[in-house]
């Protein structure tokens, strides 16, 4: 049986460790480019090293690791646990408040578990089974759920490359924003009109979240992936992108 209690305490301390090295430790070098090139085909920063390295420590123990930075780590076990160390890390580099961490959790190639954590607001959303929970990492108290009923804004991940369907959301009069960590926005789609993340699809990028929101109504394709709680949403922005 896969410890529950235990990975999330797990999640919980990696995500404590690293908020704590980001706000009391950090130098320069940090921020500077690596020699790395990560499994996800691009340079890192010492920062996703030292994140992952954080997150490998506490999590490794559970299962094998499938991580952004160094690829996969095998233990031979039938819990694969797949981490984006630092979703954002780009903003994270510039000083733009919107950055956090990503871990799912596959048991025999179905995911059971997903945890998104917002590294500046230091809370953890993650679901387990049926239950979706808020939790502040450094009190590791467990916070109110809310939703909101009705969200006047929408996400638009990558929308600098996709002017064409940035115009057609322009000319239905839909707002939005792209704020750059895929998984945060993601994960909070429930308090959008709706999550519009395009590109390369990955895992790291996505699978928790998709996880967390299994009760929305969700599409995905090979370029495209659409949360939203509203169906007529769902609906109108697969018209716009044109994947029907």
């Amino acid at each position: 049986m896969f410890d529950y209690n235990s990975f999330t305490n797990a999640v919980i301390q990696a995500n404590k460790e690293l908020y704590g090295y980001i706000n009391t430790h950090m130098t320069q070098f940090d921020l500077e480019e690596s020699s790395q090139i990560g499994f996800g085909g691009d340079r890192t920063l010492n920062i996703d090293i030292i994140a992952e390295n954080i997150f490998i420590k506490y999590l490794s123990s559970f299962g094998d690791i499938f991580s952004e930075e160094v690829g996969s780590i095998s233990n031979n076990s039938n819990i694969k646990i797949i981490i984006d160390p630092l979703d954002g890390s780009h903003n994270f580099a510039s000083s733009l408040e919107y950055y956090g961490t990503s871990v799912a959790v596959k048991k025999n190639d179905e995911y059971i578990a997903g945890y998104v954590c917002n590294l500046c607001t230091a809370v953890l959303v993650y679901r387990e089974n049926e239950d979706v929970n808020r939790v502040n990492i450094l009190t590791e108290q467990f916070l109110s759920s809310y939703e909101n009923s009705n969200p006047n804004i929408s996400i638009f991940e990558r929308a600098y490359a996709y002017p064409e369907i940035a115009k057609k959301l322009k000319e239905n009069s839909i707002k939005y924003r792209s704020p750059g960590a895929a998984a945060l926005s993601l994960s909070n789609a429930r308090n959008y009109q709706f999550v519009l993340f395009a590109g390369k699809l990955r895992e790291f990028d996505i699978a928790a979240s998709l996880y967390i929101n299994k009760d929305l109504e969700i599409f995905k394709n090979d370029e495209f992936l659409i949360i939203t709680k509203n169906y007529s949403n769902l609906l109108l922005i697969k018209e716009i992108i044109k994947v029907f």
